[in-house]
């Protein structure tokens, strides 16, 4: 993986970890595009860099996130990543595995982007606007719904803002409370990677170092841009414009591997 690589990875990264697209669903696109090698480290790289982004996260809502006196806010986080951390911790090595299939992000695309076409015709009657008025079960179910982001394609923030809106939330607080909660959930998964590859490698090359670094700086910034679009966005539009993206862009997929394009 070469610098530009690093960087165009990045990119997507940034630019699709909080819309409802499926952020490691466009990485292992680009990845297949570019020809990088299905290996431990490239897999290991897709989730590290996630936590660029999610940093983005932490410094526009730093008042949130700095509010010692608002300590039920870090409990609502602390239940809503459990489900997440016993799933992932449990099936690994099966998550590894889809990793490497694009027709499953091709299906969970098409899939997801079928709900979003309806989501805000479904739940138009939400009135939870406030994350003080999420309850601790409604975070533990939305945590269930974001486990469904384990498998590439299906979209971390679209899994968890669906199970927001299921649980009464408004869109625009589903999707900020979307946000705040992949924040311990990305943080979480890239510690595990990192230190699962630690173990196994020996260490980081210095190599490895360099392209981890400006591929997470890269998604940080991108992803500041990105959040203040896609809230503005949500507000006035709705979900219904990325659940045409995805039809399009899975079908897209779908006839690329059946080309023998994409493998």
């Amino acid at each position: 993986m070469d610098i530009f690589q690093t960087i165009l990875i990045a990119v997507v990264e940034g630019l699709t970890e909080f819309i409802p697209v499926s952020s490691t669903g466009h990485m292992i696109i680009t990845e297949k595009l570019l020809h990088l090698p299905d290996n431990d480290y490239t897999k290991m790289f897709t989730v590290a860099i996630q936590l660029g982004a999610i940093l983005a996260v932490v410094v526009l809502y730093r008042k949130k996130f700095f509010d010692f006196k608002n300590i039920p806010f870090y409990f609502k986080l602390f239940v809503g990543v459990i489900p997440a951390i016993i799933l992932g911790l449990l099936f690994s090595k099966k998550i590894d595995a889809l990793l490497e299939s694009t027709s499953t992000v091709a299906i969970s695309l098409l899939l997801g982007g079928i709900v979003l076409l309806f989501i805000d015709k479904i739940f138009k009657h939400n009135t939870v606007a406030s994350e003080k008025k999420i309850t601790y079960l409604q975070s533990f179910i939305i945590g269930i719904w974001q486990c469904l982001a384990m498998v590439p394609g299906v979209s971390r923030s679209a899994a968890s803002i669906i199970g927001g809106m299921q649980q009464k939330l408004t869109r625009s607080e589903a999707a900020e409370f979307s946000f705040f909660l992949a924040v311990p959930t990305m943080l979480a998964a890239t510690g595990y990677k990192l230190l699962k590859h630690y173990k196994e490698a020996g260490g980081f090359t210095g190599e490895e170092i360099k392209q981890l670094a400006v591929g997470n700086l890269v998604a940080f910034v991108v992803a500041l841009l990105a959040i203040r679009f896609f809230i503005g966005f949500v507000k006035k539009y709705g979900f219904r414009i990325w659940g045409i993206y995805r039809i399009i862009l899975g079908v897209v997929l779908l006839v690329l591997i059946w080309k023998g394009v994409l493998q």
